[in-house]
C-alpha cells in the first residue's frame, strides 16, 4: 500500500494531471470540513438559544410559583389570625356562660325555685376539640386559587 501511495505521489509530482486531482480532493475536503464546522457552530448556537429560552421560561414559572406561595401564605396567615380571634371569642363566651350559670345557681339556692339551668355543651368547654370527630373535614378547591 505504501508503494502505491509513493508511486501515486511520484506520478503526481511528475504528471500535472494527477496534481490537479489531488488538489481537487484537498479542496473538496477543505470545503466539506468548513461546511461541517459551520453546521456544528450553528447547532451549538441553536442549542445555546434553546437553553437560554428554557432558562427564561423556568425563571418566569419560578416567579409565578413564588407569587402563588406568597399569596397562599398570606391567606393562611389571615385565616390563622381569624381563627385566633374566634377561639378567643369562644373562650370569652364560655366564661360568660359559666358566670351566668353560677348566678342562676345562686338565685336558685336563694329563692328555692327550681330553675332550668342549661348545661354548657362539651364543645364550649373544650373549644380546641373537634365537635364531631366522626365526620371528615372537607376542603374546597376554591381556597387554592392560583
Amino acid at each position: 500500500m505504501g508503494s502505491v501511495q509513493r508511486q501515486m505521489s511520484s506520478e503526481s509530482e511528475l504528471d500535472p494531471r494527477y496534481a490537479t486531482i489531488t488538489d481537487e480532493r484537498k479542496r473538496k475536503r477543505m470545503i466539506s470540513n468548513r461546511e461541517s464546522a459551520r453546521r456544528s457552530r450553528m447547532r451549538k448556537q441553536k442549542q445555546l438559544e434553546d437553553l437560554s429560552n428554557e432558562a427564561t421560561t423556568l425563571k418566569n414559572e419560578n416567579s409565578k410559583v413564588s407569587e402563588q406561595i406568597g399569596a397562599a401564605t398570606r391567606r393562611y396567615t389571615d385565616m390563622e389570625a381569624q381563627n385566633n380571634v374566634l377561639r378567643a371569642q369562644a373562650s370569652e363566651l364560655t366564661d360568660r356562660l359559666r358566670s351566668l350559670n353560677s348566678v342562676l345557681e345562686m338565685v336558685e339556692e336563694m329563692s328555692g325555685m327550681a330553675l332550668d339551668i342549661p348545661e354548657i355543651p362539651e364543645s364550649m368547654q373544650n373549644p380546641w376539640q373537634i365537635a364531631c370527630p366522626a365526620q371528615p373535614i372537607m376542603a374546597s378547591a376554591d381556597i387554592f386559587e392560583f
